[in-house]
């Protein structure tokens, strides 16, 4: 019995242990997202073209207009072409995108990607771009986006993320993913740039410099996740990856439990896989080479899913409860306060609302889907997995608060 007790002790501790490292790491990089972002300091005045790269698996229903509304920078109209490159789309679709002033890029193959569909854009464009900038099929830019990706340009940086937002939130896990990707912004890419680490890129409304990207890209071979390929790999090579808060992009939130369960599996499984890749690698060059940026970078694959820590935290919490004052209890009840604190200070302000009230009851659906994926990991980074998209929400611009 004694020898039982101590094995579910050390489980415990190790436990333990893991969520404290882990919670502890959210909290410093969610308290330093609270002070103000420097913007950058531009060092020439040189006006970059850019090549708006929008790729898309059978996107009919909303590429047309999200064209469109790419089409309205602020910025010269002859610094900048919207790109649609179109997998698997209808004749009519094609027909309707080839009226509009953008190239137009079919591609097909036996397995989509977003990595192979950029690459084959790329070598149809050739290199007459100074930026790449990287949209999904749904997103829409504010007006002045591509302007204010130039000045991180001008300012010396290779790689750019915007601030991506919900241009969505008409059920609950619309919702819960509209805050869930505001606090990873708030933590992963604002607090880590006020630390002065790079910040993580997320798949679109992000930019690089153009001969860079492209070489770069010729070595992507990812199904799921490239963006977190790519991300490690910049860190690895000391690239500083700047994070643009007011440069807005809008992206539509997922709406069905079916889609939020896909796309978290996709992404769980991502983490998995690049973890192995690149967590020990990071670690030796850390201890080597003095790079935390690549360190805390791989780190980032090495944390639960907020929604699953969220999950975890709470369970542990309520039956903690029944061993107070116990001292181990004690330690998990403060961990737990440690977790909620996080959160309270990551969510913006904007969605401390009824609307948000509402959807908090579908967080432990949202858990127990986030747990049912780690139960599906297998394969999930082996194949594609569409997220269909389904709204424009091109009025979303005129009616942001």
């Amino acid at each position: 019995m004694d020898i039982l007790i101590n094995i579910l002790n050390l489980i415990q501790w190790i436990v333990f242990s893991y969520l404290f490292i882990t919670s502890l790491y959210i909290f410093v990089f969610a308290f330093a997202g609270l002070f103000n972002l420097p913007k950058p300091k531009p060092k020439d005045q040189i006006q970059r073209k850019f090549a708006v790269m929008i790729p898309g698996y059978k996107e009919d229903e909303i590429i047309v207009e999200v064209c469109e509304d790419a089409l309205q920078q602020d910025y010269p109209k002859e610094l900048y072409d919207v790109v649609a490159i179109c997998d698997t789309y209808k004749p009519e679709t094609i027909a309707a995108l080839k009226k509009l002033p953008i190239k137009v890029i079919e591609v097909s193959f036996d397995k989509s990607t977003k990595s192979k569909a950029l690459n084959k854009a790329m070598e149809v464009l050739g290199d007459d771009y100074d930026a790449a900038l990287i949209l999904d099929a749904d997103n829409l830019m504010e007006n002045d986006f591509i302007t204010k990706v130039n000045v991180a340009f001008q300012a010396g940086y290779k790689a750019v993320q915007g601030h991506r937002v919900a241009k969505n939130m008409d059920t609950n896990f619309a919702t819960l993913d509209a805050i869930s990707e505001d606090i990873n912004n708030h933590i992963f890419r604002k607090g880590t740039r006020i630390m002065g680490l790079s910040s993580a890129i997320i798949g679109s409304a992000m930019a690089f410099e153009y001969k860079f990207f492209k070489e770069m890209m010729k070595d992507v071979h990812a199904i799921g996740g490239f963006d977190k390929e790519i991300d490690l790999k910049m860190c690895r090579d000391g690239i500083t990856i700047e994070y643009l808060p007011n440069a807005l992009c809008y992206d539509e939130k997922v709406q069905k439990a079916e889609v939020f369960q896909n796309q978290r599996r996709r992404w769980l499984s991502a983490q998995v896989v690049y973890f192995k890749r690149f967590f020990f690698q990071s670690f030796i060059a850390f201890i080597t080479k003095g790079n935390i940026d690549f360190f805390n970078k791989a780190f980032h694959t090495f944390l639960p899913p907020r929604i699953l820590l969220l999950g975890f935290m709470s369970i542990i919490f309520l039956v903690s409860l029944f061993f107070y004052p116990n001292p181990f209890a004690l330690l998990w009840i403060k961990l737990f306060i440690l977790v909620v604190i996080t959160f309270v200070i990551s969510v913006p302000g904007k969605f401390y609302n009824q609307k948000t009230l509402k959807a908090i009851v579908s967080l432990p659906r949202g858990f127990f889907l986030m747990f049912m994926s780690l139960l599906k990991l297998k394969g999930a980074n082996q194949k594609f997995l569409h997220t269909q998209h389904t709204s424009t929400g091109t009025n979303i611009k005129k009616n942001k608060p």
